[in-house]
């Protein structure tokens, strides 16, 4: 196995859209072919958008490409810009001599970065599609990662700045890669250690979301109440990213592969999959080797990870938010 560029899949290409004077932006994969997907969200909170395309029920087998983005809720309008420009240029399931695209969208909750009424919109859509190409992939603070951040159970004050992240490995003809937005409620782990997240009381260090969440619940026993969280960023979250493969598989094993993808997001991010954050990850299958589905949901699994490792060190101090490197 050794490591490879994402774009060396081949079969795709990836667009960004970033508004950096108000935190936010969008990040579009579009395919080549319309080619078989599946997604698996554990989060509670989702902001998405035809993921239910997706359901091994559903009559679509494939589609044309997915869109991340920033916005929260409001920035599911952007896939309105990605369909018009793909309907433009004849990209599209045929439906009658009509090109519909097919382009799943999910969203972070950026909104208390830069400003809020801010979001990405159907021109941030177009115009993520109009920058994708075929080159190597611009990470850390771009895209739908402008405005996302981590470690914000305290607020924003104590938060980090993180971004989008990518990671591929080849083993023999197979290759399978992720790209991630990484905007988590919790700390990011490499190797057991905490490199991102709640930064401590004092500024110069990493704190433990999860201890601090036992704290609040310790003061909750004695205080004998069932309040929540006593935080309104508490909400204010979710990781997106998607799993390529030049694998062949339908829908429902990119299903399964991109659930076994999320236990990438278990290893490196703590906590996860949470009702604070609406953690999804799609598969995307732009190839045609063949493979075995538990070897690919592994290494989707292993690129997931140190994807999300990769989007926390490549991101920069940004908006008032430390970065990886004020601490390493």
């Amino acid at each position: 196995m050794k490591e490879i560029d994402l774009m060396s899949i081949k079969g795709f290409k990836i667009g960004h859209y970033s508004d950096f004077e108000a935190a936010t932006g969008c990040t579009v994969i579009i395919c080549d072919k319309m080619c078989p997907a599946g997604v698996d969200i554990r989060g509670g909170g989702p902001a998405s958008r035809e993921s239910q395309l997706l359901n091994p029920l559903m009559a679509a087998g494939e589609i044309n490409g997915v869109l991340l983005s920033g916005g929260s809720a409001f920035g599911l309008d952007a896939a309105g810009g990605v369909l018009e420009y793909l309907s433009e240029n004849g990209i599209g399931l045929d439906v009658g001599g009509i090109r519909v695209p097919l382009v799943p969208e999910s969203c972070i909750f950026d909104l208390g970065v830069g400003r809020g009424d801010v979001r990405p919109d159907k021109a941030a859509g177009r115009k993520a599609c109009e920058n994708a190409s075929y080159d190597s992939v611009v990470r850390g603070n771009v895209g739908a990662g402008t405005g996302a951040s981590v470690g914000k159970c305290c607020g924003m004050e104590r938060a980090m700045k993180s971004g989008v992240g990518t990671f591929a490995v080849e083993v023999g003809d197979l290759k399978v890669g992720a790209i991630v937005v990484v905007n988590a409620i919790g700390d990011i782990f490499e190797d057991g250690k905490a490199i991102a997240g709640l930064i401590n009381e004092a500024g110069d260090g990493i704190s433990s979301s999860f201890n601090q969440i036992l704290k609040w619940q310790e003061l909750r026993s004695k205080a004998n109440t069932i309040a929540d969280i006593p935080n309104e960023n508490s909400r204010a979250n979710t990781t997106i990213g998607a799993i390529i493969t030049n694998a062949k598989f339908d829908k429902s094993m990119l299903c399964k592969i991109a659930g076994m993808a999320h236990n990438g997001y278990g290893r490196a991010i703590n906590p996860v999959h949470s009702m604070m954050d609406g953690d999804s990850i799609y598969a995307l299958s732009v190839g045609d080797v063949n493979s075995d589905v538990n070897t690919v949901g592994m290494l989707a699994a292993y690129v997931m990870e140190k994807a999300i490792i990769d989007g926390v060190k490549q991101a920069k101090p940004a908006y008032g938010l430390k970065a990886y490197e004020d601490f390493n």
